[in-house]
């Protein structure tokens, strides 16, 4: 299979380079001084329960259109409606359909910690995700060298925002280890094959274990069994979770059975 993740990336910078001529980050920077936001890491930190981020996504390559009729503001609303911790907003363009516009809108109606899900591969897109009112983005470290990880990360913290750095095998959480602000998100999809296992939690755990911040498990757990498993194997009990909450016939249900694994 192609290397799904490149083709991204590719496109990805050819966006960015057309969206810096129309907003030089001077004006972002303006934009967003004193700006509010809310603390996303703290949110999962002071839940003595089970995190549910739950995912607002049109698309992805692995499935397709998710919803036909998509609402962002709708799906929002039953999220939070149904204990969502905090929410993770699609806004990579191409491949998933999203927009940075979805955050500013659901953050006009819902106070809720929202995250940027997208592909960050350079520091300009902190103050752009910042004025359309995220409060955490992503470093895939598989996306990055270490060079621009760091600087993401540093740029990232300057702007008051909480991170999540995404990993995906052994040495990618090794990595990650360094950034010891952030919260770690192991992914069960591997991004160049889009195979998933929720066994890559379990195996990964092993090495981030001593972090000190929030571990996320991350795509693929189907199910409150998959959540339990991932639970009873490490403790984990935040869990980012899309499409099978777009695809349930009965997502508010789904999730306040999720809710309840540690009970």
């Amino acid at each position: 299979m192609k290397n799904i993740l490149e083709k991204i990336l590719k496109d990805k910078k050819q966006t960015l380079e057309l969206i810096k001529k129309e907003k030089s980050l001077d004006i972002l920077e303006r934009n967003i001084k004193g700006q509010s936001f809310l603390n996303f890491k703290e949110a999962i930190q002071k839940n003595k329960g089970v995190s549910i981020i739950s995912e607002i996504k049109k698309a992805s390559p692995s499935a397709g259109i998710l919803i036909d009729n998509f609402n962002h503001l709708d799906i929002a609303k039953m999220y939070i409606e149904n204990g969502a911790t905090c929410l993770s907003v699609l806004t990579e363009e191409k491949h998933f359909l999203g927009k940075l516009e979805y955050i500013q809108e659901i953050k006009k109606k819902f106070k809720i910690p929202i995250l940027a899900k997208d592909f960050f591969i350079d520091p300009y897109q902190i103050a752009l995700a910042k004025s359309y009112g995220c409060d955490c983005i992503l470093i895939i470290i598989a996306a990055l060298n270490g060079g621009q990880a760091d600087e993401i990360y540093s740029e990232a913290l300057k702007h008051n925002l909480s991170v999540i750095v995404e990993v995906h095998d052994l040495k990618e959480a090794e990595m990650a280890l360094k950034y010891d602000q952030a919260l770690i998100g192991i992914n069960n999809r591997n991004l160049k094959t889009l195979d998933v296992s929720i066994n890559n939690t379990i195996s990964i755990f092993e090495v981030v274990k001593a972090h000190k911040e929030p571990l996320i498990s991350e795509s693929g757990i189907k199910d409150e069994k998959d959540a339990r498993y991932i639970y009873d194997k490490t403790g984990i009990k935040n869990f980012l979770i899309g499409e099978s909450l777009l695809k349930s016939d009965k997502p508010g249900a789904l999730m306040k059975r999720l809710i309840q694994i540690t009970q």
